[in-house]
């Protein structure tokens, strides 16, 4: 394992502890809303700290991209860790069981080092740019469909901006009547891990931020997969909008999406 992927599984873990302490014992969460339908708790945020505490303990120099903290450029620039600490937090906070902590290393700007741990699965789903992806130890791989027939996709609905969800209806109708079945989880992170694992066939989602999908990008493209924003081009991380999976799978979304 690369040293710095290695740090990141520690910071991962060390999250993880106090988030299923947390789970644990949710009567006493902090609850906080910042905005429409975004919540953060006191969770989130002890996490977030918990890792750049962890990470900070061996490379001081880094900079820093959180979703509670925002961003810390640090003496070095060139590596830039993105982080969620906490990705799927109305999840968390309604007692269901889904959700995950995602970290991404960017080196240049482009993406080095990825995690998404699943604390309460006990599954942790990491890549290194060149050398693929895993889950526990073991290796990834997408799954090849010819086309959307009988795929099955994941997708987020635009509950943060639910003016948005007409054009949404739209796509998804088209999008349904031509796959197998659509699922809709509520943890973008663990959606592009599962499908890095083959266990979703493809997945797509507008109004999201780069921590978000990060660490789940360099998983799919890990994985042999295909991460493309709804245009279908290369570069999705700080578009808002996210379309993964084989390039069959990319393809025959983005043609529903552009």
């Amino acid at each position: 394992m690369h040293p710095m992927l290695n740090i990141a599984v520690r910071a991962a873990r060390a999250a993880g502890t106090i988030i299923v302490r947390g789970f644990e014992n949710r009567d006493d969460l902090q609850l906080q809303e910042k905005g429409n339908n975004d919540y953060v708790t006191h969770i989130d945020k002890e996490a977030e700290k918990a890792i750049i505490y962890k990470i900070r303990q061996s490379y001081p120099t880094h900079s820093f991209l959180g979703e509670e903290s925002g961003e810390t450029e640090g003496e070095d620039p060139d590596f830039q860790w993105i982080i969620d600490p906490l990705d799927g937090t109305t999840n968390f906070i309604k007692g269901i069981p889904h959700f995950a902590v995602s970290i991404a290393l960017l080196y240049k700007g482009r993406l080095d080092q990825a995690v998404v741990f699943d604390p309460i699965r006990s599954e942790i789903f990491t890549a290194s740019r060149g050398k693929g992806a895993q889950l526990n130890g073991y290796r990834l791989r997408v799954t090849k469909p010819r086309d959307l027939a009988n795929t099955v996709l994941a997708t987020g609905l635009p509950y943060k901006n639910k003016q948005q969800y007409g054009e949404f209806a739209l796509s998804l109708n088209k999008i349904f009547h031509e796959c197998g079945d659509v699922r809709r989880a509520g943890s973008a992170a663990l959606d592009m891990a599962y499908v890095a694992a083959g266990r979703h066939d493809g997945y797509w989602e507008r109004g999201i931020k780069c921590w978000d999908i990060a660490a789940g990008e360099l998983l799919v493209r890990e994985s042999g997969g295909l991460v493309t924003d709804f245009a279908g081009n290369n570069d999705p991380l700080y578009k808002g909008e996210v379309v993964a999976g084989s390039p069959k799978v990319v393809q025959g979304l983005v043609k529903h999406l552009k």
